[in-house]
């Protein structure tokens, strides 16, 4: 690897880590039931859906939900997500690629906007909590991208250059936090976005979380 050789990776958690597309989905029409949706399927949620989530709302609604709608979809989607997702489990691979970046001496994070009282938890259930430098969840509101999540998760990681740091997710709003802060980011298909939407962030988008780490190694020498 080159001098700017990539050291770090800021793992995404929802989607990324954890394969909980099934809970989200569930969640999702359990919300849209409280205000008389239909119901949504797989593709096109993967199709439709953006951070902020309102957003994701209006694309379905023709307009922003009302304070009142949100507050009720809000509480809907996570009391029924949080249900199902113990026992979502990692995605194909994820612990293994975990390991192996940690026995070649390089370091990795977790990012997310779960909120962080449920994702550390979850976290320490899968057993991986050791692999990661640093934890980060949500602790403000949850119709906000990640941006901002991302520049304090950044800063808590004293000493490691952000041109150094490649953020893996599976959504363009991940992408839009890693260039944020200056690092670069690979996009994985196997969460809330289609490929083709993926693809409207200019970044590399893969199939599989070894090839996320494959791309990540093969920008060391760009």
């Amino acid at each position: 690897m080159g001098k700017n050789h990539v050291t770090h990776l800021v793992w995404d958690w929802n989607g990324t880590l954890l394969h909980d597309i099934d809970a989200v989905i569930s969640a999702t029409n359990a919300s849209f039931q409280e205000i008389g949706l239909p119901p949504i399927t797989l593709e096109r949620y993967r199709d439709l859906y953006c951070v902020p989530v309102p957003r994701f709302y209006e694309r379905l609604l023709g307009r922003l939900p009302t304070d009142d709608e949100w507050a009720v979809m809000d509480e809907t989607f996570h009391r029924h997500y949080w249900a199902l997702a113990e026992s979502a489990g990692l995605a194909i691979g994820a612990r293994q690629l975990l390991v192996e970046w940690q026995e070649a001496g390089l370091t990795q994070s977790l990012c997310s906007l779960a909120p962080h009282e449920y994702l550390l938890p979850l976290v320490r259930t899968h057993g991986i909590e050791r692999f990661f430098v640093r934890v980060d969840g949500r602790v403000g509101q949850s119709n906000t991208g990640k941006a901002e999540q991302m520049m304090r998760h950044i800063a808590a990681l004293e000493g490691v250059p952000t041109r150094r740091m490649v953020v893996i997710g599976d959504a363009v709003d991940d992408a839009v936090a890693a260039r944020h802060v200056g690092a670069r980011a690979v996009l994985y298909t196997g969460g809330s976005h289609s490929r083709a939407s993926l693809e409207a962030a200019g970044v590399p988008v893969v199939d599989t979380l070894e090839e996320a780490v494959r791309e990540a190694e093969r920008m060391a020498d760009e």
